[in-house]
Order: structure tokens, then sequence, then C-alpha cells
């Protein structure tokens, strides 16, 4: 079955101190070996890149164990089944799952780790799956709605609006009826979120004042703030909350590779004075209503209502390169790297 097939993979070689290292990673091979009852082979077509793995990269206890050393890098992504010993899924679907930053996945079919499930290339581009339809999509609809649960005519800031999650957490606050201020950075960021996702203003952090953005683009205070970065924004938009405001805390991308501790809030008490909350979302936590969000996003999508941006890395070798990308802010719209090459997948 494997015809000698050599899967090349990246693994952990070292917890990084500070920002990722290419001491940090192994490349290795291995060759594919025969499936056994039950199991699937799945190549990998495009990863998901995300901040966080920064996290998984550390030691310690978190929502999800870490990355052990000498273990292949986790990472979400898009395959197709190669090969089969399984009833659930025949050669040649597609399916989603945590591939990990290899050519192939090998293992039962039923993983309750990997977590496959077949995606349609029909409904939409495979990469899409990685986005708004994936887990930084989930995210963003869950973190939003379940958490935010902002009303029609609220004020929704998120920061890191050009991201994956940014990018769905606006598109879906403005189809609620909500008016939406996205916190980015630069102009050509700045403009796709105004321009493109139909964002009623963006405030370019790298460029301005985000204190002074705020006044005027939140004259009546901030309702829902979405936090993708932590950090100093965090803090100046607790200035701003209204009376019973809700914050999400998805990540702190600008906290992730300190050396020193994580800069918490100092403007927390602005919590207690506008009895607001503060809660995180942890996308795990909502995976049997996946379907949910998919169906209603996708419904969007097919109407021409929702607008989605992928930048796509080709190779795998380049995983290390495309990951400190999220950390100096390169990328613009969803990380994906793309594992085989381009004419091989320009049917999908």
């Amino acid at each position: 079955m494997s015809d000698h097939i050599i899967n090349r993979q990246i693994r952990l070689a070292a917890r990084p101190i500070g920002y990722p290292q290419a001491s940090d990673w192994r490349h290795t091979e291995e060759e594919l070996r025969e499936l056994e009852e039950g199991e699937i082979q799945v190549k990998a077509l495009y990863l998901s890149i995300d901040p966080a793995m920064r996290g998984w990269m550390n030691g310690g206890k978190s929502y999800i164990r870490p990355v052990e050393i000498d273990e292949v890098m986790r990472a979400g992504g898009i395959g197709q089944v190669t090969a089969t010993k399984s009833d659930r899924f025949k050669v040649g679907d597609f399916v989603s799952g945590s591939i990990g930053v290899q050519e192939f996945w090998t293992g039962q079919a039923d993983d309750k780790y990997a977590g496959f499930y077949r995606v349609d290339p029909a409904l939409a581009a495979l990469p899409k799956y990685l986005n708004a339809l994936g887990m930084p999509g989930m995210t963003a609809y869950f973190g939003l709605l379940d958490v935010g649960q902002p009303k029609p005519g609220e004020t929704v800031v998120v920061s890191g609006a050009a991201g994956a999650v940014g990018q769905t957490v606006g598109q879906v606050a403005k189809q609620k009826g909500c008016r939406v201020v996205g916190i980015a950075g630069g102009k050509e960021k700045c403009d796709f979120v105004v321009n493109e996702l139909g964002f009623d203003a963006c405030i370019d952090y790298k460029n301005g004042s985000v204190k002074d953005g705020l006044k005027e683009f939140c004259p009546n205070g901030v309702d829902v703030y979405f936090d993708n970065v932590g950090g100093d924004i965090l803090d100046t938009v607790l200035t701003r909350i209204n009376m019973k405001a809700r914050i999400i805390i998805c990540g702190a991308i600008s906290q992730y590779n300190n050396t020193t501790p994580v800069k918490g809030p100092a403007n927390y008490l602005s919590l207690l004075v506008n009895r607001a909350r503060m809660e995180g979302i942890v996308v795990f936590d909502y995976v049997k209503r996946y379907p949910e969000a998919v169906r209603e996003m996708s419904a969007w999508m097919a109407q021409g209502q929702f607008q989605t941006r992928e930048d796509i890395v080709i190779g795998l070798d380049r995983f290390p390169d495309a990951l400190m990308m999220l950390f100096k802010g390169e990328n613009f719209g969803k990380l994906i790297l793309q594992v085989g090459d381009t004419e091989e997948l320009s049917k999908h």
C-alpha cells in the first residue's frame, strides 16, 4: 500500500524562549507504514498557521496538552484520504482535522484527537475550511455570539481585525445589526477591513493613536470588545467601555513571545465601575455546534454577503518562517501553509 512513500515531518526540538528559532525545529523523514484495520491515511493539502501554536510549544498546564519534545508539531489542516481500511471514509474524501506539520497522517479514522470530518469543496474552496468555515471562524462566531451577546445597534470593536478571527468577528457582527470598528496595523489592512469586509471604521494602530481612534469612531463608547492582541490595546479599550460591556478574551498575540510574565490589564477596574465582564473563549467547547455556524456563514457566502481572505505560503519546509509571519504582523488574512504543489491543488 505505502509503496515506500516517504513522509516529511517537522518536529518540536526544543521549547522556545521568546520567539521560536530555527533550532527549535527538527526536520525528519519516515516511511509510511501499512494500514491496520479501522485506519486511514490522509495526505495534507493545507495546514492552518495559528497564534495558538506558540502556546502549544510551551510546557505546563493549559486548555490543551503541550506538544512534546520530538513530537510532530500540532496543526489543523485539510487533506485528502489516500488509503483506507475504515468504513467511515473512502479514498478521495476531503477531510479536516488535526493533521500535524507533515505530509501524511496515519491512524484510526475515529481518532478523537485528530477529529477528522468530511468537507465539501463544492460548498467552498478548501482553504476557507481553515478560515471562516474552520477553527478561526468557529472561534469568532461562538465567541462573539455566545460570549459577547451583541445586540442590534451596539458598537463592537475587534482587534486583529484583518486576521483570520477578526475578519469573521466583524462580518458576523454586521450581519447581526451592529456597528463595527476594527483595529489593524497599516493602511492596506484598514482599507481592506472597511472597503471589502464592510466594517464601519478601522483604527490603524501602527500609524496613529488607538485612544484617539476610539474617541473618534466610538463616540458613544464600546459595548462589545473582541480581543485578539492583549497588551496596551486591551488597556486602552477598557477606558472606553460602556455600562454592562462584554470583553471576549480570545488571544493575546502581543504577549505570546514575552520572556517576562504576561502583562495583564492595568485598567481592569473599569470592569468594576461599568459592571462589565471579561470572559475567555476556547473554541473546542463548541465542537458539537460547529455545523450551525457553518450553515449560517456558508449561506452568507453564497449570497455574496460574507468575504474571506487567505494568505497562503507554499511548501512544508517554510513552516518555521510562516509561523514567524504571524508575530511580525506580516500576514494579510488567514495564514495557511500549502503542502502540495500548485499544479496538484489547482483542481481543488
